[in-house]
């Protein structure tokens, strides 16, 4: 009697010791669950361009590359007026307005107003590209702070207006950066252009020219 009574102790143990597993199993589970629940349903990487190096990333960390190449890049769009500039810079404005921030959005608009009161858009073409020997450096990127940057762009602005060139300048460009991330389906990139750093826009004298494009912010 004393046998079976032993054996249904066993029994009891080993039966307490599977409740305890399956409950630490339901602890981890839960947690699994609500790591998972909380978990952001969007991630965004920003992959520098030159990985021969190797990188380390981090989920929002955004490198000056990166930066550099969006605001080139919307900026140029900006910019882009291919047949009439009274129609065509409001439509630029339109159609790259997820990545301005509401401040240089009015301020792009005022500035349309006013330059169509002034008779300067009709008919006028316009686009910049990057001056050859000033593209991506180190020094062309500030870091302001987590969420800023000022850019700064060597650009060659050519404006015409009915097949008669009326500008061609090479142009110092600060642009203002921000993390912009209130909208990540309109704008994956997460960043937006705030308007110009530092003192404004310059034109680049005939030295700047030949150094290759020493930054304001460096040289």
């Amino acid at each position: 009697m004393r046998r079976y009574r032993h054996e249904i102790d066993n029994v009891r143990a080993h039966l307490r010791s599977l409740w305890a597993v399956i409950a630490i199993q339901v602890a981890i589970i839960a947690a699994l669950w609500f790591g998972w629940s909380r978990a952001p349903e969007r991630l965004t990487v920003h992959i520098p361009p030159d990985l021969r190096s190797g990188a380390v990333l981090a989920v929002g960390e955004v490198s000056p590359p990166n930066v550099y190449a969006f605001a080139l890049y919307i900026f140029q769009q900006l910019n882009r007026w291919p047949q009439d500039g009274a129609k065509d810079y409001g439509r630029a404005i339109f159609r790259v307005s997820a990545y301005l921030t509401p401040r240089y959005r009015a301020a792009l608009i005022a500035e349309l107003e006013q330059k169509g009161r002034r008779g300067e858009l009709a008919y006028r073409v316009r686009g910049i590209q990057e001056i050859p020997g000033h593209g991506y450096e180190e020094r062309r990127v500030d870091l302001l702070s987590e969420d800023a940057w000022i850019v700064w762009l060597d650009l060659d602005l050519v404006e015409s207006v009915k097949g008669m060139t009326v500008k061609r300048t090479a142009i110092r460009y600060p642009l203002r950066v921000v993390r912009y991330a209130v909208d990540l389906e309109a704008n994956p990139w997460g960043l937006a252009l705030d308007g110009f750093g530092a003192k404004g826009p310059r034109r680049l004298s005939a030295v700047e020219l030949e150094q290759s494009g020493d930054s304001d912010s460096g040289a």
